[in-house]
């Protein structure tokens, strides 16, 4: 099953969107954040109490690798890794790129009704 995606611009959205999801039950470690400017993802995560998609899903020198990719290729690695196609992994990547924040849930089949 592909992971639930929901595109935010407005952090305080996005915030409340992960409280309605704790709030439902959902595991922290099924949620996550992902967007192209590192600090924000960070600082969101850390207030929100989701996840960031780290390199430890991935071996050493993917790892390494990355680091000199651009960060259009580590954010779209990252993507492709917790389970969206390539061309999908492109799209989400290229709305990134407006400024838009990936809050991202795995393993729930019930989260869009609690979202959308």
């Amino acid at each position: 099953m592909k992971p639930y995606v929901k595109e935010f611009t407005n952090d305080e959205k996005l915030k409340t969107a992960v409280s309605i999801l704790q709030d439902k039950g959902i595991d922290k470690k099924d949620v996550y954040l992902l967007s192209h400017d590192d600090d924000r993802t960070k600082r969101l995560a850390s207030s929100t109490d989701a996840n960031t998609i780290g390199i430890k899903e991935m071996d050493l020198g993917d790892a390494v690798g990355n680091l000199f990719n651009k960060k259009g290729d580590e954010l779209r690695t990252k993507l492709q890794e917790i389970g969206f196609s390539e061309a999908e992994a492109e799209n989400y990547e290229e709305d990134m790129d407006e400024g838009k924040v990936l809050l991202i849930v795995t393993n729930n089949e019930n989260v869009a009704s609690y979202l959308d």
